[in-house]
């Protein structure tokens, strides 16, 4: 079995970006703060901020929570992983 990651750094980073990106648009499609998203998730606000800069890993049961928030199926918030390899080569 090969020892290289199936995504590389360069990779994940630019997923939690491109997953980032697709919670802000939503959240101002609905006309919601990163406060009010915060506070309807059960998430601090500067969480929220960090998620849509790409900051973070979130674990399935927060996408789940924020896709619930954001009024939308979880498969709304996850980026299109050939754009995802392909940004990073």
């Amino acid at each position: 079995m090969s020892k290289e990651r199936i995504l590389n750094p360069q990779e994940r980073k630019a997923l939690r970006k491109a997953f980032g990106e697709l919670v802000r648009e939503r959240r101002r499609e609905i006309g919601l703060s990163q406060e009010n998203l915060g506070f309807e998730c059960g998430l601090h606000r500067t969480y929220v901020g960090a998620i849509e800069r790409g900051e973070t890993n979130l674990t399935l049961e927060n996408i789940a929570v924020l896709a619930i928030a954001l009024r939308c199926d979880m498969i709304n918030l996850i980026p299109n992983l050939t754009s995802i390899r392909k940004v990073s080569k």
